[in-house]
């Protein structure tokens, strides 16, 4: 067996532990994130040329696997979480490409990483027969992903809070449309509000006397690492066409993703430059382009999803490379609502092509690479389907955008969500009295 891998804290506060414990703590016990105690490497010989979105991931994820109770199931958990396409296509602006992460259950990107975590888990053995609460804060997508993930799987029971008013109508449809052992809670804030809930939650040692918790949100190593997957499996392909690694522009609001393309990177796959594209809420890229890392309250826009201020990744991206070494070699683009429109209405008109809100960011930050000479090849990252956005998308497209299916049934289920106010103690009450 090869030599195990061990997870520590970016706080440095507590013994490092195997990739198991990391997924199912969720969070660490000094409040940090898991990271790995060493970065693996990998080679582009490694993966089988023919190979599937899932058999890239099996062997991506192969060494941070390695010697732990998961290792020998790691393929079957890559086969059951990413059994749907991940298309990456030709765009017809010049040189342009979209990787579209939008076509599983919940039409987002987050589906990957929620169903990756939920097959991990369900192979973990538990000695506490109590049901495992997975608590996950959401600012639109997170949630129904980890409903649908864990929705009826045994021992497990969901809880999500979302940021009431500040999703989309049907986000928020989504999001309490499960029932059975997922329940909705509306927080009167902002999604920082249900993030810093949650992580309070986790950190509360008398809560998981009573309420054994997880979490599922991008701070689990769980989520994180199956997203590795689809930079990999695009850029592998892209080397072995063209010879040469991908850029991405990446839109980005907790970090996640963007960290998983950049840790691709690092571990010696062929990813060249990664852009990142905000939206208004503006906390990477100005630390980024040199100011103080300075979290602040979320502000609201259209890209809900990546209404974040105080984006927990930033910690693993910290940790992982240097203040200097980020600034030198990522950007990050902060795009506003006025962009974000204009964008939308003009890639409709002029190509036939509708984005999402969030997937509008990293076009707005193509067009201005265009604008300002590089001609490169990129691809965007497509992270949502453009139906879950409506109410902003199709004024602007001029035209109704088509229903997936499965967001379509959905959508036809009846929906609640209780109310909550945005306090920690609130939570810890309601999580006591309701699920003990």
């Amino acid at each position: 067996m090869s030599e195990a891998l061990r997870y520590v804290s970016t706080r440095g506060g507590c013994p490092a532990v195997g990739l198991s414990a990391a997924i199912a703590a969720g969070l660490a016990p000094d409040g940090g994130l898991y990271v790995p105690q060493t970065m693996p490497r990998v080679d582009t010989t490694d993966f089988d040329p023919a190979g599937t979105l899932a058999d890239t991931a099996a062997t991506l994820l192969a060494p941070f696997f390695a010697g732990d109770r998961l290792a020998d199931a790691l393929p079957a958990i890559c086969g059951e979480a990413l059994d749907f396409p991940v298309p990456h296509r030709a765009l017809p602006t010049d040189g342009a490409h979209v990787l579209e992460l939008f076509h599983g259950p919940t039409a987002a990107f987050k589906d990957i990483g929620a169903r990756f975590l939920a097959a991990c888990l369900a192979r973990l053995p538990r000695a506490d027969t109590r049901p495992l609460t997975i608590l996950v804060a959401t600012s639109g997508d997170t949630g129904a992903a980890v409903g649908a993930a864990f929705h009826g799987r045994p021992g497990v029971r969901v809880v999500i809070l979302y940021p009431d008013g500040k999703v989309s109508p049907r986000q928020a449809h989504q999001l309490g449309c499960f029932g059975d052992n997922v329940t909705a809670l509306r927080v009167a804030g902002r999604f920082d509000d249900c993030q810093r809930m949650v992580k309070a939650a986790l950190n509360d040692a008398s809560l998981q006397a009573v309420v054994p918790l997880s979490s599922a949100n991008s701070i689990s190593l769980g989520r994180l690492l199956p997203q590795m997957s689809y930079y990999a499996h695009a850029a592998l392909g892209w080397w072995r066409e063209r010879g040469r690694p991908l850029d991405f522009v990446v839109p980005t609001g907790n970090l996640g993703n963007a960290l998983a393309a950049l840790w691709v990177r690092a571990l010696g796959l062929p990813v060249g430059r990664v852009r990142l594209a905000c939206n208004a809420n503006a906390t990477l890229p100005e630390f980024l382009a040199g100011a103080d890392y300075r979290p602040r309250e979320a502000v609201a826009t259209i890209a809900n999803a990546m209404d974040v201020g105080a984006p927990s990744n930033a910690e693993r991206l910290r940790w992982t490379f240097d203040d200097a070494t980020l600034r030198r070699g990522l950007r990050a683009d902060s795009v506003d609502d006025a962009a974000i429109r204009d964008t939308i209405a003009r890639h409709a008109l002029d190509h036939g092509e509708v984005f999402c809100p969030h997937t509008a960011t990293a076009m707005h930050v193509l067009d201005t690479l265009r604008a300002e000479g590089d001609h490169d090849d990129w691809t965007v990252v497509a992270t949502a389907h453009p139906a879950k956005f409506e109410s902003v998308v199709e004024p602007l497209a001029g035209h109704p955008v088509a229903v997936p299916p499965a967001l379509a049934a959905m959508l036809a289920r009846p929906s609640r969500a209780d109310p909550l106010v945005a306090d920690d103690g609130t939570l810890v009450a309601w999580l006591k009295s309701a699920l003990r």
